[in-house]
């Protein structure tokens, strides 16, 4: 078995959608001020975590925190769409506690216009396939969403896609894992 690499996981930061209550999906929006800060709060702590690339998703959210936290950091960022939020088609843009109280219903069948959260996490395993070509052992960062953190939980960690749609989100400064080729 050869080294593994090691990924840490952390959310975008709070975004003026999140303090509306507005799930964003795949729309575009910016951090808040409050955001920002704790962009830069991110930056500060994992600092010295010896992380040897960062990727965030390409939607505005994850590109604003990725670009506040390491500005000055020697690891390259990059941008991928495969690390992005559920498509909730019609429903993008619409009152988080809708959205977000019908995951259940969107598990295997896809929004209207959208994708099902089985389809956004396929999505970002693909991405889990081309890091796996890394040099290991690696330490790499992933700025996503809840679609990105729950590849993860399933992926690398075996959880049940139905578990993860039955939980509730309870922010952590990120989640580690470990990617073994």
């Amino acid at each position: 078995m050869s080294e593994p690499i090691e990924i840490v996981f952390e959310t975008h930061s709070i975004s003026e959608d999140n303090e509306r209550g507005i799930a964003s999906g795949w729309n575009d929006c910016r951090l808040s001020e409050r955001g920002k800060l704790l962009a830069r709060e991110l930056g500060e702590r994992r600092r010295a975590d010896n992380i040897d690339a960062i990727f965030a998703s390409d939607l505005q959210r994850a590109v604003e925190t990725a670009r506040l936290a390491f500005q000055n950091a020697s690891a390259p960022i990059f941008f991928d769409w495969r690390l992005r939020e559920c498509n909730y088609g019609a429903l993008n843009g619409q009152s988080a506690a809708i959205v977000h109280s019908e995951r259940r219903k969107y598990l295997d069948e896809p929004y209207p216009n959208g994708e099902s959260w089985r389809q956004a996490v396929a999505r970002v395993n693909r991405f889990f396939g081309d890091i796996e070509l890394l040099h290991a052992p690696a330490r790499i960062l992933l700025i996503g969403h809840v679609a990105t953190r729950w590849a993860c939980e399933h992926y690398l960690n075996g959880i049940a896609l139905a578990d993860l749609a039955n939980a509730e989100f309870v922010w952590q400064a990120g989640w580690e894992y470990r990617l073994v080729k």
